[in-house]
């Protein structure tokens, strides 16, 4: 008897192809659909007729399962909140730790699926999670919070292939097909429909101009409100007679005022990092490291105690956010994250 997967589905490509690329492979394929917002605009209708179209041309049962209520709480409250607090928050990884490996997960095992698996470009053995081939697509970075117990019941099909595969394949979902590549491609956050403030104004008046201080505290300008700036922003406020760029080095949300210097002094050799999420019991050693999504691997040694990583950088780091996650590299294989606390010279 075939083994049963369910299958994240959004209504877009990757997640059509991946429950059509299971279902050749000769799985027991279910779709489910994450209704993760309170929308009344017509968007969930319009994704699950998306969904509804890819499943009846494979033959499969779909789902909704509606989470609006834990989603506003774990991940889009830690979003809005976040920037009231002044640091930069990281929903997506929130979210697939929490929802998409979290709830939607005990869904699957609930419907008797001995796999979970989605349309994201990463990969894993089980034990690990490992970048995917395409480096252009890959979000390794963004599942490195996931439990290391539910990696077992993961599977990632995008793992090897490149966005055009992904569309040749899409090709053989017939008139299903033709009508997902009407849809857009995701948004990185899904409740970003423009940019980040345009949210942050629905909770709390952002506009409120304020004091631009130098590194010695002294007022050097003026800007439009802490919660437009996040660390190593180098434009929307003013420094009076400055000729050389300078970037955003703090936000102090109390008082309302950024500092701001000189792209040196944004320079950081180390960090430190908890709430970490390690597959491997090692305390110390030596690895790569990624304090943002998109940024390069970054030699390093780390030294864990107490839930706390200690990291030491073998190359300065520029700009690094208080909120972001430090992803923990050996080659290819994540081997754990932590969330950045603080960064220092």
């Amino acid at each position: 008897m075939a083994k049963k997967v369910m299958v994240g589905m959004s209504g877009g490509i990757d997640s059509s192809v991946t429950a059509y690329m299971l279902q050749q492979e000769g799985y027991e394929v279910e779709g489910v659909y994450l209704k993760l917002h309170n929308r009344t605009d017509g968007y969930h209708e319009s994704n699950i007729g998306y969904i509804e179209n890819v499943a009846k041309f494979l033959g499969i049962k779909y789902h909704v399962l509606d989470i609006a209520d834990e989603f506003t709480k774990e991940v889009y409250d830690y979003f809005v909140n976040s920037y009231l607090e002044g640091t930069t928050p990281n929903p997506c990884v929130k979210c697939n730790r929490q929802i998409k490996f979290g709830k939607m997960l005990e869904f699957a095992k609930a419907n008797g699926a001995s796999y979970l698996a989605t349309g994201h470009y990463a990969k894993t053995d089980g034990k690990f999670i490992y970048e995917a081939d395409d480096k252009t697509k890959d979000q390794s970075y963004f599942l490195s919070q996931v439990e290391k117990e539910a990696l077992e019941y993961m599977m990632f099909p995008m793992s090897t292939y490149k966005k055009e595969d992904i569309i040749k394949f899409g090709a053989k979902l017939g008139d299903a097909y033709k009508r997902i590549t009407e849809k857009n491609e995701s948004q990185e956050i899904c409740f970003v429909d423009t940019v980040y403030t345009d949210v942050i104004k629905k909770h709390a008046n952002i506009d409120q101009p304020g004091v631009v201080l130098d590194e010695e505290g002294n007022e050097v300008g003026t800007h439009k409100g802490y919660m437009h700036y996040t660390i190593g922003k180098r434009r929307g406020f003013t420094v009076h007679g400055a000729h050389d760029p300078h970037f955003v080095k703090s936000l102090n949300p109390k008082d309302n005022t950024i500092i701001v210097g000189k792209k040196d002094s944004l320079e950081v050799n180390n960090v430190l990092a908890n709430q970490l999420n390690m597959y491997v019991e090692d305390k110390n050693f030596t690895c790569g490291v990624k304090l943002r999504y998109r940024s390069t691997t970054i030699p390093c040694e780390v030294s864990i105690e107490n839930d706390t990583a200690t990291i030491k950088l073998e190359n300065s780091a520029f700009g690094v956010a208080t909120g972001q996650l430090a992803v923990f590299y050996m080659g290819e294989k994540v081997i754990g994250s932590g969330w950045i606390t603080s960064a220092t010279k």
